[in-house]
């Protein structure tokens, strides 16, 4: 049985995944349209700022692209959205690690990355970030919720004991080396 099975489909946390994934891909899209319409080049690295950012025609796509896979997250709702929430909100991290990594090389600044694209990618990744792990990644989750109620079960299903692969070693006439 898996954790998305246990979920059900009325939770609230539902609510939280969905709301958080649905504004993050409006967000993307209206962004990424917004720089398509100035007709940018594909892989040009000077061009217009839309919302204090710079963008270029892969950027617009790209952003098009995410904000719509958030969205569709968002109507299918569940954990998918929360799924989605956090795979989005990693990429975004690492994207912004990437920008750091070619913001003084206009030939590898493929997505036209600017120190405010960077500041984006990071903010926008960690909020995306904690939407999908809202409610799943927390030492004190209610009881009622379905994680903690998936880690007490799989806490009760573990052996007693030590673990298989560790020998006790006791003092004694059968363990040499305890004389």
């Amino acid at each position: 049985m898996k954790l998305q099975d246990e979920l059900p489909m009325d939770h609230r946390l539902a609510t939280v995944y969905r709301v958080g994934a649905g504004l993050g891909g409006v967000f993307l899209m209206v962004f990424g349209i917004l720089g398509l319409l100035d007709h940018p080049g594909f892989l040009s690295t000077h061009g217009d700022k839309i919302a204090g950012m710079s963008t270029n025609g892969a950027l617009s796509w790209l952003s098009v692209a995410m904000g719509l896979v958030l969205v569709a997250g968002a109507v299918i709702g569940g954990n998918l959205a929360s799924n989605l929430n956090m795979v989005v909100g990693t990429l975004f991290v690492l994207s912004g690690f990437f920008g750091l990594t070619v913001l003084g090389r206009p030939d590898a600044n493929i997505l036209n990355f600017r120190l405010s694209n960077v500041l984006f990618a990071f903010i926008f990744g960690f909020v995306v970030l904690t939407f999908g792990m809202y409610g799943r990644v927390s030492s004190n989750l209610p009881h009622d919720n379905p994680y903690w109620q998936k880690r007490r079960a799989a806490e009760r299903e573990l052996p007693s004991g030590p673990p298989a692969f560790v020998k006790i070693f006791k003092p004694g006439p059968s363990n040499p080396i305890g004389h």
